[in-house]
C-alpha cells in the first residue's frame, strides 16, 4: 500500500497581529516592567488531503479563525492567571495585579486579557494560541488535521514556535 503522506499549509497575514502589553517574571525575584510588543502570528496545519476538496483545511476559514484569535488579544494587557508569584484580582470594573504580594498595577477590566498560562512569554502565547486553534478546528469538524504549529513573533528575529498533535 502506498503511503498517502501528509501536507503542511501555512498562513501569515498582515492582519494576523496583536499589539499587547505584558510583563514577565524571572527566576528569583526579578520582574520586568510593563511594556508592549506588536506580535505576529504564523500558523501551519498538517494533515491528509480531504478527498472531497483536495486541501487540508480551507485557507479562508483558517484565516478567519486566526484573525479572531489575534483580535481577542489585541490592544489589551496580557495577564497570566497561573503564576504563583502573580495574583490577579477582579474588583468590579478593575483588575488589581500583585507580584510577590506587592500591588504593582491597577487596570480597567475591559483592557485586560486574563490568560490561563503561567507567564506571558512568547512561548506561552504560542502554546495558548495553538491550543485555542486546535479547539476551533476540532469544533469545526476538521477531521484530517493531525497537527498545529503556531509561531509567534514578538520582535524581528525573536519568535517562539509550539506544535501540538491532534487526535
Amino acid at each position: 500500500m502506498k503511503d498517502p503522506g501528509e501536507f503542511r499549509v501555512s498562513v501569515t497575514k498582515d492582519y494576523l497581529v496583536f499589539s499587547s502589553a505584558h510583563f514577565i517574571t524571572f527566576a528569583g525575584h526579578r520582574c520586568e516592567g510593563l511594556h508592549g510588543h506588536n506580535y505576529r502570528a504564523r500558523v501551519t496545519v498538517e494533515g491528509a488531503l480531504r478527498q472531497d476538496t483536495w486541501f487540508v483545511f480551507d485557507f479562508v476559514e483558517l484565516k478567519q479563525i486566526m484573525r479572531g484569535l489575534c483580535d481577542a488579544l489585541d490592544h489589551l494587557v496580557l495577564l497570566p492567571l497561573e503564576n504563583p508569584r502573580i495574583r490577579v484580582t477582579e474588583e468590579s470594573a478593575l483588575v488589581r495585579v500583585s507580584v510577590d504580594d506587592v500591588e504593582k498595577y491597577v487596570f480597567p477590566r475591559s483592557e485586560c486579557a486574563l490568560l490561563p498560562i503561567p507567564n506571558t512569554t512568547v512561548e506561552m502565547l504560542a502554546k495558548l494560541l495553538a491550543e485555542r486553534l486546535q479547539a476551533e478546528l476540532v469544533a469545526s469538524g476538521a477531521t484530517g488535521v493531525t497537527a498545529v504549529e503556531m509561531e509567534i513573533e514578538e520582535n524581528f528575529g525573536q519568535t517562539a514556535t509550539y506544535r501540538v498533535r491532534i487526535g
